[in-house]
């Protein structure tokens, strides 16, 4: 759009592009294998985005006869022209020659050949990104000032990359600190199930947990609460910042999927029907007959969703039934997780909002 910093992708080539051979050097047209789903992936953002396309790429010795230059850019410039077939056209293409044992300041993760973009009122470069496949990547990335798609990396596909490009990151964080609590949480939506979680109550830490792992998103939870009083306040906090973090993650929801439904455990079995409508409301069908899980009281069970619908707008419906009542509650944590898995996955090919009404 006019008036509008220009993002940038800084792309890899050997091993984000094309696999990379054990020898590091693809010189040989044998040796040449497109990465998986990189091309209809980069077709889309393409399509989708007004991102520049910048290759950035390391190839050792090239033009010395460890490398011929003759062996290079026949291979190259096909890969070029297949992209290009694909309406897949670099902005630019930097090539560096020089062998690591150089220090060359136009090696990656050097930025000499990039700077001109660093140092341009023209691009946008804390919102771009460096696509590629190794931690030299990562360094690239910090040393631009922009963030990084490391491939392989914690599950991290060309699928995703599309979605994240196109559809933007979904992470956020939330400190909220009364006179009774203090709660930090962090959360990646596009995560990979990694948590970190420390409420002061076990066996709410556990079920914590469970949402992040099962629903395939990062969640780090923090929290200092008021135990010596009860557990009311830290459960009921959490449940606030979590779903404040929650609406914040999901933002206008374009291209969600936007409704989640189940989840047998053993003896028990809960059903969950999820729905990032706009509208809080929660329908419970559970009873617990013992007063506590743990160091849980099970009526803080019913108090944590009814929260956490009220504060991430979320409409939820929950039936569980069964005679151990720490599987009927780790079912529920479950059957939400999964229906939030559900409900949050976006298509990049289809970033429409999930609703006739023009919001959501």
């Amino acid at each position: 759009m006019s008036g509008q910093r220009r993002k940038i992708l800084f792309i890899d080539r050997d091993g984000t592009l094309i696999k990379e051979p054990a020898d590091e050097q693809i010189d040989d047209f044998g040796k040449l294998v497109f990465c998986e789903g990189m091309i209809g992936c980069l077709s889309l953002i393409r399509k989708k985005t007004d991102y520049a396309f910048v290759l950035v790429s390391n190839q050792d010795g090239l033009g010395t006869s460890a490398f011929p230059e003759e062996r290079f850019w026949p291979i190259h410039n096909f890969i070029i022209k297949t992209l290009e077939g694909e309406g897949i056209v670099f902005d630019e293409q930097l090539i560096d020659h020089h062998f690591a044992s150089d220090n060359a300041t136009t090696r990656k993760p050097a930025t000499g050949l990039v700077e001109k973009y660093m140092a341009s009122e023209d691009y946008d470069i804390e919102d771009s990104y460096v696509i590629g496949d190794r931690e030299s990547d990562e360094v690239f990335a910090r040393n631009i000032g922009c963030g990084c798609l490391r491939l392989g990396k914690e599950g991290m596909t060309w699928e995703r990359i599309a979605e994240i490009v196109i559809g933007g990151e979904r992470k956020t964080a939330v400190r909220r600190k009364t006179s009774e609590t203090e709660v930090c949480i962090e959360l990646d939506l596009d995560g990979s199930g990694q948590c970190v979680i420390d409420t002061g109550i076990g066996f709410f830490d556990h079920m914590l947990e469970q949402i992040g792992r099962h629903a395939g998103i990062d969640l780090r939870v923090s929290v200092v609460g008021d135990l010596n009083v009860d557990e009311h306040h830290t459960v009921e906090d959490t449940a606030l910042v979590l779903g404040e973090c929650l609406k914040k993650a999901v933002g206008d929801k374009r291209g969600m999927e936007r409704y989640g439904f189940v989840l047998p455990m053993d003896d028990a079995l809960c059903s969950m029907a999820l729905d990032f409508g706009g509208r809080p409301w929660i329908v419970w069908d559970v009873e617990f007959k013992r007063e506590r899980i743990g160091d849980m009281p099970t009526e803080m069970l019913f108090h944590f969703f009814k929260s956490l619908s009220d504060t991430a707008m979320i409409n939820l419906n929950v039936k569980a039934e069964g005679t151990n009542e720490h599987h009927k509650a780790e079912a529920i944590f479950k059957a939400f997780a999964r229906c939030l898995r559900m409900s949050i996955k976006r298509d990049p090919r289809e970033m429409r909002l999930p609703t006739t009404k023009g919001v959501v």
